[in-house]
């Protein structure tokens, strides 16, 4: 395996154990070596949220709609940012795109 590969999983499992702040250290370590990776982006973006950091959260889901403009997480990830900024009007257009895009139930952050 890779080192990039080895840093994104390292992320990934402090996240399932609740460890956010300790998943953003090698999440961002990955994304510098692969800043155009949509996984590295959206677990890194994960983490972000799940520490409340709104504006690093919306930065990597901004980048990953743009890098993956139909996946519906992204849209609803980036809505979901904006609305806990307060922003809802500007949260309604990526709410309906992730709807549009997955018209069951979405997932959850």
């Amino acid at each position: 395996m890779t080192e990039t590969y080895d840093l994104f999983q390292q992320g990934r499992q402090h996240l399932r154990s609740g460890m956010p702040a300790q998943a953003t250290v090698s999440l961002e370590k990955a994304k510098r070596r692969e800043p155009r990776s949509c996984s590295i982006r959206e677990a890194l973006g994960i983490a972000y949220f799940r520490l409340r950091r709104w504006e690093e959260a919306e930065a990597e889901f901004r980048v990953l709609v743009e890098l993956s403009p139909v996946d519906d997480f992204a849209h609803l990830a980036l809505a979901r940012v904006l609305l806990n900024q307060g922003r809802r009007e500007e949260a309604q257009p990526y709410l309906k795109l992730a709807r549009s895009l997955r018209p069951r139930d979405s997932s959850t952050l």
